[in-house]
């Protein structure tokens, strides 16, 4: 289970994503469009066209971690 209070910030990314894409992929997402740094303690969001699932992305300092 995730616990937000871990978390300096949360973002969510609006446009939709393709759930085909892994953690490299959603990392270049980070870096490239929303202009920052997957490595800090952010919790990135991520939804599909349908709006009906999420994906999420952080570091927990030995790796990333990616819930769907």
């Amino acid at each position: 289970m995730i616990n937000i209070k871990n978390f300096d910030n949360i973002y969510f990314y609006r446009p939709p994503i393709d759930f085909r894409k892994g953690i490299y992929g959603i990392c270049a997402i980070v870096q490239d469009d929303m202009n920052l740094n997957p490595f800090e303690k952010y919790l990135f969001l991520f939804s599909n066209s349908k709006f009906n699932k999420l994906k999420a992305l952080y570091w927990d300092k030995t790796g990333f971690a990616l819930w769907i």
